[in-house]
């Protein structure tokens, strides 16, 4: 219970958070990215305010032995730069210059019921759903020993 409320207030406040700063708003972010042509330097500050609370969350985080709602702290461990992550963060990087939305403020931006988000969210989920199968199609070729050209 103490988990599903921690999450809940978490996402409600990261929710009212993109929404506030507008980043849900794809013209706003695109102006923001168009540092060539008519720039919007206000996200700026929203990002400055975002990696500010992250660097304190990481302080606190090495200084404390569990989380709010969960025993330990969970890290993936990995810390190799390899071609899925920098084609992930191509990718990542395209499609949010593309159409001025990345996977949360575009979540955040269905409660507006726009066809633009929920085109996105489907297509981001269509995207994962491959991403899922070529990945299991590839660790499946692996632990049968067979070699494979896909990179992700």
């Amino acid at each position: 219970m103490k988990r599903n409320l921690v999450a809940l207030v978490s996402g409600t406040l990261f929710g009212l958070g993109l929404s506030v700063s507008q980043m849900i708003n794809p013209a706003k972010v695109l102006a923001f990215l168009d540092v060539a042509g008519h720039w919007d330097p206000s996200l700026a500050l929203v990002m400055a305010s975002a990696l500010s609370v992250m660097a304190i969350a990481w302080r606190w985080q090495r200084k404390t032995a569990s989380a709010v709602s969960r025993p330990l702290f969970s890290s993936s461990g990995l810390r190799d730069v390899d071609a899925p992550l920098v084609i992930g963060a191509a990718l990542f990087g395209v499609g949010w210059g593309l159409v001025g939305y990345c996977p949360g403020p575009a979540l955040a931006a269905l409660s507006l019921l726009n066809t633009k988000p929920v085109i996105f969210v489907v297509a981001m989920l269509g995207g994962m759903a491959v991403h899922h199968f070529l990945y299991r199609r590839r660790n499946a070729e692996l632990a049968q020993g067979e070699s494979t050209d896909y990179c992700g």
